[in-house]
């Protein structure tokens, strides 16, 4: 779920990047005073996703204002319907209207796109995890995106979990030396942390398999068949995780092998927002 305050922080930074010193649209032409209301509009059909979010931009602007949800985040949403209503001060609405939908929209389809990979493994034991591939300054709302269309969280930064990747084996020297050193680091300085090592080869699976001290294996650009080979190397061991190269057309190729997630950057950075409006809505 949200860390509530990294939520606030977030959205109090967004509001900054855009108010700056003032709405001076809306001061220029609406009284201080002026009350309204507002409805969201669904203008494409998706996973609905950022409603308890648009929830906290509005309370965070000002805690006066009334949202009345009328879909949920995880929703099935269809062009006309409404995602919700807001009333109370038009100065709130408008100075919170643009970061309302740009965090919905991008929420929605990221959602979307997960929920379509999710109903494409619904057949088999793989679940679909994301990746660290996001945008700055986002990650928190984009992941919480694939958790509401039914994807599941990789780690979230560097500091929640080892994955021993490409690069730390070669600046390490081997991957039996960079798999030693981070189990001893983990029994040092942080108990309980979890570690991955990212393979490149069957060979790296063997040497993996001999050295253990890993909790996950990751296949990275292996093919279905390779993968079904590496499974028989591991034989239960270590979780697997499947890598690099995979995306919705061969998508059931990769869970058919049995291996146990599957990590996408696509469901994140090639997620199209679908269009939303938020609109005024006069007596």
């Amino acid at each position: 779920m949200l860390n509530s305050l990294a939520l606030e922080q977030l959205i109090v930074n967004a509001l900054r990047e855009d108010i700056g010193d003032g709405d001076h649209s809306t001061l220029s032409c609406i009284e201080k005073s002026a009350q309204g209301k507002a409805i969201l509009k669904i203008k494409q059909s998706g996973i609905l996703a950022g409603v308890e979010v648009a929830s906290k931009i509005f309370q965070l602007v000002d805690p006066k204002v009334v949202f009345t949800a009328l879909k949920k985040d995880g929703d099935v949403m269809t062009t006309g319907e409404l995602a919700f209503e807001v009333k109370g001060s038009i100065h709130s609405l408008l100075q919170s209207e643009r970061l309302v939908l740009n965090t919905m929209q991008r929420m929605s389809g990221i959602a979307t796109l997960t929920n379509k990979y999710v109903k494409k493994l619904a057949a088999y034991k793989t679940k679909l995890l994301d990746t660290r591939k996001t945008t700055p300054n986002f990650r928190l709302l984009e992941k919480e995106a694939v958790r509401i269309g039914g994807g599941q969280n990789h780690r979230f930064g560097l500091y929640d979990m080892i994955m021993l990747k490409d690069n730390h084996i070669d600046y390490c020297g081997s991957i039996e030396k960079a798999i030693e050193m981070a189990f001893l680091y983990v029994q040092q300085y942080k108990p309980g942390l979890k570690i991955e090592v990212e393979t490149r080869s069957l060979e790296d699976v063997k040497k993996v398999v001999m050295v253990g001290k890993v909790d996950r294996i990751m296949l990275d650009n292996f093919s279905p068949k390779e993968i079904e080979e590496a499974l028989q190397i591991i034989a239960g061991a270590f979780e697997t995780e499947a890598s690099g190269g995979i995306h919705y057309d061969n998508l059931e190729r990769y869970a058919a092998t049995g291996v146990d997630f599957i990590s996408s950057g696509a469901i994140i950075h090639q997620a199209t927002s679908l269009d939303l409006s938020l609109k005024a809505s006069i007596q």
